[in-house]
């Protein structure tokens, strides 16, 4: 949302008043009260205090205002945006319980977006905290209203088959998404021509695409949600080729190999998140090839190494910088632990005997065994 000027919420007296303030590109809140001195009114004002940079607010002391919305009493009316209008959901969603302003607050959350809402990179992170499946198209609802809705309708129109299941469903532009696209789910440009993009992130950050061609009859779309609930479908997954040959002492990783090297149950293993381009990364690698060829004879430890630029990193570790180290003990691949030690080998020596399952078993270098 973009932020307002103007008092937290707007007053409004007329139906005139009321149909300008709803008629916008944005959803509107609209509380209705019986008077100025109603406490329903007074909690009301003090969460469009807190929440107006997120929505837009306003209210009025005339219960005539909501008798077209069906409404004779106090209540909070909350007006999806004219634009996303369709068959399958009520425009208007109407707020009765005991007003506070967590309660407010809730309702908005859980009903604002509606079944298929606009996804945008101001509300995409509040949309991912749950699982999102995402169509992208040339989606502009500023110039192209009805071609806009032309590809939601027929999103929507599968959606309402899945409801409760646990999945969400967006509409974007994939012109303000195609860094993101390419980076994170490996589709061109092209791809697709005027048809939308299908793709699923999960809250855990687990990804898939849809590869057939989305049909306007919608069964494409049906296909691929019934393999994604049946557990089918294939995550996609960023990754360099595996390596053919991979003997050196430093391991190299990448996302496709991650499970069998890192999750090896049998290894205790050290993993290293690079960036090629990280000096702290170059400073690091005679010290840390030094540490593999330490350990390159003991059978149940691994070094290694992965490009986190170029490899999707999995689930459960944290890689905001370069370089960062974990530990993945045998056993407990579920639970790595952060190398938070010095950069020097005998740092890396003394956590590894402390976290190992095993003591390490040191020997000369990998070319003297």
């Amino acid at each position: 949302m973009r932020k307002q000027t103007g008092p937290d919420s707007v007053h409004l007296n007329t139906d005139e008043d009321l149909q300008t303030f709803i008629e916008h590109y944005d959803a509107s809140v609209v509380g209705v009260f019986s008077g100025a001195d109603s406490s329903h009114l007074s909690e009301f004002l003090k969460a469009a205090g807190l929440l107006r940079e997120q929505f837009r607010f306003a209210h009025t002391t005339d219960l005539k205002l909501g008798e077209q919305y069906g409404v004779n009493s106090e209540c909070v009316l909350l007006f999806r945006p004219p634009k996303m209008a369709n068959k399958f959901e009520d425009s208007v969603v109407v707020f009765k319980d005991y007003l506070t302003i967590g309660s407010l607050r809730r309702f908005i959350r859980d009903h604002i977006y509606g079944l298929c809402p606009h996804m945008t990179l101001e509300n995409r992170d509040r949309l991912r905290v749950r699982d999102l499946l995402t169509a992208f198209y040339d989606l502009d609802y500023h110039h192209n209203v009805q071609r806009s809705n032309y590809w939601r309708n027929r999103v929507m129109k599968v959606a309402s088959l899945y409801s409760g299941r646990g999945l969400t469903f967006s509409v974007a532009n994939k012109k303000d998404f195609l860094s993101e696209l390419e980076d994170d789910f490996g589709l061109g440009t092209s791809d697709g021509g005027e048809l939308p993009f299908i793709t699923i992130r999960t809250r855990l950050g687990h990804k898939y695409t849809m590869r057939e061609e989305f049909t306007r009859d919608g069964q494409s779309l049906q296909r691929f949600l019934n393999d994604y609930f049946a557990g089918r479908l294939k995550r996609f997954v960023r990754s360099e080729p595996v390596p053919e040959r991979n003997t050196a002492a430093v391991k190299v990783v990448v996302a496709e190999s991650f499970d069998d090297i890192v999750n090896d149950p049998g290894k205790d293993v050290l993993i290293q998140f690079y960036s090629p381009s990280c000096p702290h990364c170059k400073k690091l690698e005679p010290v840390y090839k030094e540490l593999a060829d330490r350990l390159y004879a003991d059978p149940n430890i691994v070094i290694a190494k992965m490009n986190a630029v170029d490899n999707d990193v999995p689930t459960g570790y944290d890689v905001q910088g370069y370089p960062t180290i974990y530990f993945a003990p045998m056993d407990k691949k579920d639970e790595p632990i952060r190398f938070e030690g010095g950069r020097e080998l005998k740092d890396f020596l003394r956590f590894l005997k402390q976290e190992a399952g095993d003591s390490p078993l040191l020997g000369g270098s990998k070319d003297e065994l």
